[in-house]
């Protein structure tokens, strides 16, 4: 897939005039029951806006650090003020004793506040003629955490969050000129929560393909940090299997916080327990690793089915046929 690609998808600046022209915002619900309801979702307005969103972010941030200058809006203020009540509420909520020693109960009570209170924490950030897409937002929002009955996160969770940033690119919320604020500041910072869930409360990973799978939790960070990567002057992609420039450079790197992370959950060789992605540093350019990720996104996270048929459609990410 080249980078330069055009989607039919969603750019934040045509998504706020559309959604002007007065969509009744609905309650998103559930509508890919079987398989063969896949092919409506991959022709569906929602899968090109998204991916859209995806790659539009994956260009905003090439041979960008997180560390580079670059405007922070009201709206990305709020949004990390939302995050950090989040966290807040982890503190709030220590581990219960329990004999399993997966998927802590606690993370229940936890999800509890989030599920009474989205609705109240998505208006504070809309704009207030949009106050009537909280309800709607909200959902993407309670999706974006892990699932409470299973007590796991993966991939269509984080799904979720990226679906919930791009719906407030749709209502006009966050702007093109946010690019940057959106991956460098609001989703590193619903990475750093959903670590600390994942680490307080034990979840499990969701439809983990354990050792084959690229990583036990997150995909998003690895596709926009790869980009990040574009065109460096000394690093490479093999380098990233090397603790010290892990150390030296994560804080500039989403790509090597993800690394960092996976050093401190696992032990063994990084060989064996992350095996795709010790393959992915034989890639000889970061802008290949960018463009082989992509596909690999899109055939094992948005073409399968487990993970899709959890996905929700409303009228800001319809399940409608795209615009030709």
């Amino acid at each position: 897939m080249a980078e330069t690609e055009q989607q039919p998808g969603s750019t934040p600046e045509d998504e706020a005039a559309e959604v002007a022209a007065g969509v009744a915002f609905i309650v998103p619900k559930k509508e890919i029951s079987m398989v063969p309801d896949m092919g409506k979702w991959k022709r569906s307005q929602a899968y090109a806006d998204y991916i859209g969103f995806i790659l539009t972010l994956n260009e905003g941030v090439k041979g960008k650090k997180l560390t580079c200058e670059y405007k922070v809006s009201e709206t990305v203020e709020k949004l990390l003020d939302l995050l950090e009540t989040l966290d807040r509420w982890i503190n709030e909520t220590p581990p219960v004793d329990q004999p399993s020693r997966f998927g802590n109960k606690a993370y229940r009570t936890w999800f509890s506040k989030l599920d009474q209170e989205a609705e109240a924490l998505v208006s504070t950030v809309l704009p207030p003629e949009k106050a009537a897409a909280a309800p709607e937002i909200a959902v993407y929002l309670k999706e974006s955490v892990g699932n409470s009955t299973r007590i796991d996160y993966g991939t269509g969770h984080e799904a979720a969050f990226a679906a919930f940033l791009c719906c407030l690119c749709k209502v006009g919320a966050l702007r093109v000129d946010d690019q940057l604020a959106i991956v460098f500041k609001v989703f590193n910072r619903y990475l750093s929560v959903m670590r600390k869930l994942q680490r307080t409360y034990r979840m499990e990973p969701a439809g983990s393909q354990g050792v084959w799978g690229l990583d036990d939790f997150q995909f998003l960070p690895f596709i926009w940090g790869s980009s990040q990567f574009v065109d460096h002057p000394t690093l490479e992609p093999r380098h990233f299997i090397d603790e010290r420039v892990v150390n030296e450079h994560h804080q500039d790197y989403m790509f090597l916080e993800c690394i960092k992370f996976i050093n401190e959950m696992k032990t063994g060789p990084f060989a064996e327990h992350s095996n795709q992605l010790w393959n992915i540093s034989a890639v000889p350019s970061w802008s290949k690793v960018n463009q082989g990720l992509i596909r690999m996104y899109k055939a094992e996270c948005l073409e399968k089915f487990p993970v899709i048929q959890h996905f929700k459609f409303g009228s800001l990410l319809s399940i409608q046929p795209a615009k030709p």
